[in-house]
């Protein structure tokens, strides 16, 4: 069996003629995933092909990490890499705080109400702001969505793939 991957950015573009990239970050910890020193495996949209690198200098640029890898000197090394994925194994996932998930532990999860009713599945999460909101397709085939406070997540169990929630009015509507 393949190891697990976590995509951790995508390759844009290239930047400049010494070979750097542009990588849009796909991961809440850029700066220890671009850190110098740092293997990452550069991976075909296909995922047929892979191929491990070694940063060796990375920096913020608006909403992009411009990203130089030790294998590579100029653009004519890099040109072929544009919509190519760079990911980390599961093993190198960073270490999370208490009540704070991986998207790809959520989605997935059944959810149930405080009194054991089910309510539907995890399908997605959405970043609008303030808070994470959980959108859980129901049980009748709508969607619900779930801020993700205190108040209405009242637990999680990845393990167990299972989120409960506190019923509020009109959270189900």
């Amino acid at each position: 069996m393949k190891p697990k991957l976590l995509t951790v950015g995508k390759v844009a573009n290239t930047h400049g003629i010494r070979g750097e990239l542009k990588v849009w970050p796909e991961t809440d910890f850029p700066e220890q995933r671009f850190k110098a020193g740092n293997e990452l495996l550069l991976v075909s949209p296909d995922e047929s092909v892979s191929k491990p690198l070694v940063v060796a200098a990375a920096r913020p640029q608006k909403n992009v990490y411009l990203v130089k890898f030790k294998e590579f000197d100029d653009i004519n090394q890099v040109e072929p890499y544009k919509g190519w994925s760079l990911k980390v194994s599961a093993e190198q996932r960073a270490k999370l705080d208490r009540d704070e998930f991986y998207f790809h532990d959520i989605i997935g999860c059944a959810v149930k109400t405080e009194e054991g009713e089910d309510v539907g599945v995890v399908t997605d999460i959405l970043r609008p702001g303030a808070n994470d909101v959980w959108v859980v397709k129901r049980t009748n085939g709508k969607s619900a969505y779930l801020p993700y406070i205190a108040d209405v997540v009242v637990g999680v169990d990845v393990p167990a793939k299972l989120v409960t929630i506190r019923l509020m009015e009109g959270l189900l509507e």
